[in-house]
């Protein structure tokens, strides 16, 4: 008659009747004796033990650790409160990546792009590039980070550059011009071989030595970003060909289709 029910222990202590029985059941917290009407009586012992394990379960320790927890000297006590907390810091910078994440998600690209590739695509309108060809570049920056993230930084790095080259850009109008062509418009050849001479006039419009190593390397991955959307887009493909093809032919290493570096004058359309 010294002690209180489950339903009294479970106010006083701050859970529900419901956590005090689950305790029970993970052998948290004994279940004391009955009294002499049939029910449980919890006294002060039962009731600091639930407080102890409400704590430890608020401040995040598994119930499966608390247990162990409780029985240990103080010395052990101590360390795996401190592995406790390095462990709830884990998680603590997960789920702010998660947010942070979920931030840049109402903020389009930069939920899949870091802020450098962001101002280069945000730049291309500006300069006369047209939605599609903005959303094609946008979309080949995404496999490459992804697919290739050695050769990314370059990537990004050559897109600025061309971006820099209003000669280039003024190219890169013209092809965008030319997807109203048929593939086999002679014009198509004629708009290689300029671009081809715009390349050979600024080299790093073709990259830098170190990315261009690593699209050469990762040749499946290059073809699966290179070949994106190439059907709904025949002209530019043939542009691409033609223009790398010139560029071999004027002694550039410029790997062939199973392991070429990405050209963005390309309209993935």
């Amino acid at each position: 008659m010294n002690g209180v029910t489950i339903g009294q222990a479970a106010a006083f202590v701050g859970v529900t009747v419901k956590t005090v029985r689950h305790y029970h059941q993970l052998g948290l917290v004994d279940e004391p004796r009955r009294d002499g009407s049939g029910y449980r009586r919890y006294g002060s012992d039962e009731l600091l033990r639930l407080v102890q394990v409400r704590t430890l379960a608020a401040a995040g320790v598994p119930l499966a650790e608390i247990g162990p927890l409780l029985d240990a000297d103080a010395e052990r006590f101590t360390a795996a409160l401190a592995d406790v907390e390095r462990r709830l810091n884990d998680r603590i910078a997960e789920l702010t990546a998660r947010r942070d994440t979920l931030q840049r998600l109402a903020d389009g690209d930069r939920a899949l792009l870091p802020d450098r590739a962001c101002a280069v695509l945000d730049r291309m309108p500006g300069l006369g590039l047209s939605p599609d060809y903005v959303a094609a570049q946008r979309e080949a920056l995404v496999l490459a980070r992804a697919l290739v993230p050695e050769g990314f930084d370059g990537f990004v790095a050559q897109l600025e550059h061309c971006l820099d080259d209003p000669e280039f850009v003024d190219l890169a109008k013209r092809g965008q011009e030319a997807e109203d062509w048929e593939p086999d418009d002679p014009r198509v050849g004629e708009l290689a071989a300029a671009m081809a001479d715009r390349y050979l006039a600024n080299p790093a419009l073709l990259g830098d030595p170190a990315s261009l190593r690593a699209w050469t390397r990762a040749s499946a991955q290059y073809r699966l970003i290179n070949h994106h959307r190439e059907e709904r887009a025949p002209v530019s493909a043939r542009l691409t060909a033609l223009t790398e093809a010139r560029l071999r032919w004027a002694g550039v290493l410029v790997p062939h289709r199973s392991a070429e570096v990405p050209v963005p004058h390309r309209q993935r359309r």
